[in-house]
């Protein structure tokens, strides 16, 4: 099967779900349950694609199909965040109850963490599994500060941590979500420039030095890319930890290309596929009895276990 057709088979798959989880079951009030369940729709599309493509880039980028952006701590540093709002200010203070200024924040401070960090190490010339090193060092250490802060403060307060710690398309604010796709869209145009060297990125940091690639100064861009797609994705939806290890693996081995226009666009397809088909299940079989980044998670985890004896057995 051509790959062009496995698109397509993918995107009609896409909108049978879409139309099956917007349109079917709506007892009645069509006025303000279609434009709620849209809008989730929305968040939903732009979320999956995000995270799908900000993980095949970074795949390509450290050569490594195991690694995903939250290896660099930004989903720890978002829950450190949250938590530390909650310690600090209280679960009625103005930042904690205003989604935007919450947004802002969150994703303002996980930009400049990225920025940071990036600057430091490239300036000495550091390799990028030393940036992973550092970044999981990070992660853990805003983990432990967490877990700490959490610990301390008020069992009512917990619970509004709590339901921050994993992602939720059911309470999805419109203002954000229209900022969001704002961020996202301006970025991905700055990202446009930068496809090309994808394919030759694949290859390997001395094969792409070798074909002309300034290798440092394209991986940092893309580097900050990413950064921020996964920022403002976490920082309107929660995070999702596995999700683009499970789609940007499923679309390696369902789209078997080295080219990265079919590899992106498959893997956000294939991530709205999962998003939206787990929403349905959470909504109609689970009602609501649990959250999709549970489901996503604990798939996730036996996938995560399953590449690792599969790289085991390869070697």
């Amino acid at each position: 099967m051509h790959n062009r057709t496995k698109l397509l088979l993918l995107a009609v798959i896409a909108m049978i779900l879409i139309a099956v989880y917007v349109f079917v079951g709506i007892p009645g009030n069509w006025e303000y349950i279609l434009p709620r369940r849209m809008t989730r729709v929305l968040a939903i599309i732009v979320t999956g694609a995000v995270i799908a493509i900000a993980t095949v880039v970074f795949q390509t980028i450290t050569n490594n199909r195991i690694l995903t952006p939250s290896v660099v701590g930004l989903d720890s540093l978002y829950m450190l965040l949250q938590t530390f709002v909650i310690f600090v200010f209280g679960s009625t203070s103005l930042i904690a109850t205003n989604p935007n200024y919450n947004f802002a924040l969150s994703v303002g401070l996980m930009v400049v963490f990225a920025f940071l960090l990036y600057q430091l190490l490239f300036r000495k010339q550091q390799n990028i599994y030393f940036l992973l090193l550092v970044g999981l060092v990070f992660g853990t250490f805003f983990g432990s500060l967490s877990s700490f802060m959490q610990v301390l403060i008020d069992p009512n307060e917990f619970m509004v941590v709590q339901n921050r710690m994993f992602a939720s398309f059911n309470n999805v604010n419109t203002d954000i979500l229209w900022v969001s796709i704002g961020l996202i869209v301006a970025v991905l145009v700055y990202f446009q420039r930068f496809m090309k060297y994808l394919d030759v990125l694949s290859l390997g940091k001395e094969h792409a030095i070798n074909l002309g690639v300034h290798y440092d100064w394209v991986v940092k861009r893309l580097l900050i890319v990413i950064a921020v797609l996964i920022s403002v994705a976490t920082a309107m939806v929660g995070p999702i930890m596995f999700l683009g290890l499970i789609v940007a693996n499923v679309t390696y081995e369902f789209i078997r290309t080295y080219r990265h226009t079919y590899l992106l666009l498959g893997a956000s397809i294939i991530s709205v596929i999962a998003l939206v088909g787990g929403q349905i299940i959470v909504d109609r079989i689970f009602s609501f009895a649990t959250t999709l980044s549970v489901i996503i998670n604990f798939i996730g985890g036996i996938y995560f276990l399953y590449l690792i004896l599969k790289e085991n057995k390869q070697w």
